[in-house]
């Protein structure tokens, strides 16, 4: 097995695990949420915000999952029409292109965000606001390791 092959199942068992765990987590809050407001008519503002945080989460290091397995929406009825190796160049081309936005919006733009909003703190759960958003350069970092691992497949014409 070649070493891309083993970091991208480590990535992937990893982010498998956090993507169910987070999900799990989201279950059981929301539970909660709902045997606390509508039983005991005593909203929790907590489970609320632990809610829209997770979920937020997760979507980021789901997309980071997908974008690995090349799972995405790709809208491919013009670039079907074109010779294999148009395809194959357009592909390599994709996958910069979603290297470069990970790294200017989700890293740079992440660490940016993170800086400005370290000072401030959530409503509920106290945490700064900046932990929350550390998730954008954490998914962005992801993606660029995914897009780098599917460039090194497509490279050598092998299937990811």
């Amino acid at each position: 097995m070649r070493i891309t092959d083993i970091i991208r199942n480590i990535m992937d068992r990893i982010l498998g695990i956090v993507c169910a765990s987070l999900f799990g987590l989201m279950t059981i809050v929301g539970t909660y949420q709902i045997v606390v407001r509508y039983f005991f008519n005593k909203p929790s503002t907590v489970s609320e915000e632990l809610l829209t945080y997770s979920f937020t989460w997760m979507a980021l290091f789901a997309a980071s999952y997908v974008f690995g397995k090349r799972g995405h929406m790709k809208m491919t009825f013009l670039v079907d029409k074109f010779p294999d190796k148009v395809r194959h160049m357009w592909e390599i081309i994709l996958e910069l292109l979603i290297l470069v936005f990970s790294a200017v919006v989700l890293v740079y733009g992440g660490i940016n965000i993170m800086r400005l909003t370290m000072s401030q703190v959530t409503a509920s759960l106290g945490i700064p606001m900046g932990m929350v958003y550390s998730v954008l350069p954490v998914s962005g970092i992801l993606t660029i390791i995914y897009c780098v691992l599917n460039i090194i497949s497509l490279s050598e014409k092998k299937e990811v």
